[in-house]
């Protein structure tokens, strides 16, 4: 429930009155409530119904719906506003998957916790953690992803490796075997980085190559087919490259010259390129618009320009393009109410959008039935709220 801004008016009247009628040896009454703190933020990361996002002290929080302890807060509870991470662990990255959190700490090793029953957080068990617990296989790596029952990680030798379920091929290892420890992706390929969709993963090459793997129904593996792939393929076209983001069913890139590409499902839109026409290769996203960051969600898409504007496309029905409407669009429609602040950060989840501005001011926008937008309720939000207070 929304709190209602307190009437402060009579008390300052009374304040007024007894100011002038006291002594000067009286003390004097405070006439204004204490500031509200709000957290600043490195980054945040939305999952399906949670949050979690890295304080610019280091100290991590996560938010929202607490099935099977994502929140790794120590006890099973939904939180409505940020709350610490339990370990005093420090993170450099971390990310939300749909029922379970992984992240990196400071001297590479990979830590998850949460829903763990396809063995997405790669202990060796299929035991849901309520607290960080670190992936076997003494990895060192730079980077996380946490998808819906699997998770990848980026070494420091710029391989990828991948555990948790593979039903579809997710893990790239060759098998659809699930892995309850971290195994390598098959084909000795170097990646500069990664990321995991619902049930596909995608990477970029040294070369500015994309390859996906796994499941493949809505040609979110850009290869022309609807075949699944259990190890890489290479994304056709002659595109190079910067990042590539995997979302529910679909994918979508950024190249060199800062133009954004999608493929895969695009029922609502949320390739971006005017249509409703699903696509098994690469299609230019429309409006001429030149992106630094790109980040694809369950059914919509976000992006940020070279100057640090929002914008969004695709399935809007909670809010989630945050123009302040529930109106599907399949171009880029800029997101409302960030008060001119550029942004430095952006990352989607589910039905959801989170950035990180200049100031390391974090907001978020769209679903919000368990407060996993962090505004302290659990109302959808069609534009921007700025998460805390704390």
């Amino acid at each position: 429930m929304q709190r209602r801004p307190l009437n402060y008016a009579p008390f300052l009247v009374l304040v007024v009155a007894l100011t002038r009628c006291r002594s000067d040896s009286s003390p004097a009454l405070q006439s204004s409530p204490p500031p509200v703190t709000l957290l600043t933020f490195g980054m945040v990361t939305p999952g399906e119904a949670h949050t979690c996002g890295i304080e610019t002290d280091g100290a991590s929080y996560c938010w929202g719906d607490n099935f099977g302890g994502r929140l790794g807060t120590e006890t099973p509870s939904n939180r409505l506003i940020p709350t610490a991470v339990a370990g005093n662990l420090s993170f450099i990255m971390l990310d939300a998957g749909a029922r379970h959190t992984c992240a990196v700490n400071l001297v590479g090793a990979p830590y998850c916790w949460g829903y763990n029953a396809d063995g997405e957080l790669g202990d060796g068990t299929t035991t849901d953690r309520l607290t960080p617990t670190r992936a076997l296989g003494g990895l060192e790596v730079v980077a996380v992803s946490a998808a819906s029952t699997h998770t990848c990680g980026l070494t420091t030798a710029a391989t990828i490796y991948c555990w948790g379920g593979n039903i579809a091929g997710q893990l790239g290892d060759g098998t659809t075997t699930t892995a309850l420890s971290p195994v390598p992706v098959a084909g000795g390929l170097k990646f500069t980085g990664m990321s995991t969709g619902s049930l596909h993963t995608c990477g970029v090459g040294f070369d500015g190559t994309a390859y996906c793997w796994g499941d493949n129904r809505s040609g979110q593996l850009g290869d022309g087919t609807n075949t699944a792939r259990s190890s890489p393929v290479p994304v056709q076209d002659t595109l190079v490259f910067e990042r590539v983001r995997a979302g529910y069913w679909h994918t979508c890139g950024i190249t060199i010259s800062h133009a954004a590409y999608c493929w895969g499902d695009n029922s609502h839109g949320q390739l971006g390129d005017g249509t409703t026409t699903s696509r098994s290769t690469p299609v230019p996203v429309g409006g001429g618009l030149s992106f630094a960051l790109v980040s694809a969600g369950n059914a919509s898409t976000c992006g940020v320009t070279t100057d640090g504007v929002t914008y969004c496309w695709g399935r809007n029905s909670h809010g989630e393009l945050g123009n302040g409407t529930t109106t599907d669009q399949s171009t880029p429609a800029q997101v409302r109410t960030l008060l001119g602040q550029p942004v430095i950060f952006l990352n989607s989840g589910g039905s959801l959008n989170c950035v990180v501005t200049l100031e390391a001011a974090a907001y978020c926008w769209g679903i919000n039935g368990s407060g996993q937008l962090g505004d302290g309720t659990m109302l959808d939000r069609w534009t921007p709220v700025r998460v805390g207070p704390y």
